[in-house]
């Protein structure tokens, strides 16, 4: 198997809404109020509305649950969803909350985008099987997403 770059996008991000501890951990909600999404094959904006919600343990990892809807710069819609594992330290943090940002790696922050569209122009998106890397900026989020291939 081998992975080959499918895009980056960049997540902007409205502060957190503490939903509060529960059985799981510390749950809080970002909301996804715009974002920008390029690749070899695709590139368009991220439209608001979508958002993670993430669910912090006590040891500090974060697991991921982002769901996001894509607009391709020739109109079709694709839908992400994905896990993900993050170490939400409090350098993360402070780069979401406005600070300086991370970079690739200063983190374990690994996701699993699933994409899926009823367009047929971009319908080979609903067999990738992919993985992504995140860091944080100001506000935002960026990821580097790769297309993992079998052979």
């Amino acid at each position: 198997m081998k992975c080959e770059f499918l895009l980056t996008y960049r997540a902007e991000l409205k502060s957190a809404v503490e939903i509060g501890g529960g059985p799981f951990g510390t749950r809080l909600f970002f909301e996804v109020v715009g974002g920008t999404f390029e690749g070899p094959r695709l590139k368009g904006k991220i439209l608001t509305g979508g958002g993670d919600w993430l669910v912090l343990d006590p040891q500090g990892v974060a697991r991921l649950d982002v769901r996001a809807t894509f607009e391709t710069h020739d109109g079709a819609h694709i839908y992400l969803q994905y896990p993900g594992v993050l170490a939400f330290d409090d350098k993360i943090q402070a780069a979401i909350a406005g600070g300086p940002e991370t970079k690739y790696g200063d983190a374990h922050w690994v996701t699993q985008p699933r994409f899926e569209t009823g367009d047929s122009r971009y319908a080979w998106l609903n067999r990738v099987v992919a993985i992504g890397e995140g860091h944080a900026v100001s506000h935002a989020v960026e990821y580097r997403v790769y297309e993992c291939i079998g052979g």
